[in-house]
């Protein structure tokens, strides 16, 4: 299965809001999605751009692809990666 790392929208019209999803590669936008590792707000200020860096690079590893709107975000430089809490 061919993976891919894409933001998937929600919210409502003129307030959207993101997921950073791992996703089959072949599915459409708002489909069910495999795992969700991430977060972005662009209608808060600053913009709230979370994602877990943990499983970015487990999907990363694995050959997941990322996509061309995600590549720009990450390159923003406003990304907070975060390191999921343990008990």
């Amino acid at each position: 299965m061919a993976v891919t790392l894409r933001l998937m929208r929600f919210g409502k019209k003129r307030n959207p809001f993101y997921r950073i999803v791992a996703i089959d590669k072949r599915k459409k936008r708002d489909t069910k999605y495999i795992e969700s590792i991430g977060v972005y707000d662009p209608m808060t200020n600053p913009l709230k751009l979370e994602i877990n860096k943990e499983r970015f690079e487990y999907w990363q590893k694995n050959g997941a692809e990322i996509s061309d709107g995600l590549i720009k975000l990450l390159k923003s430089g406003k990304s907070k990666f975060i390191n999921p809490k343990k008990d």
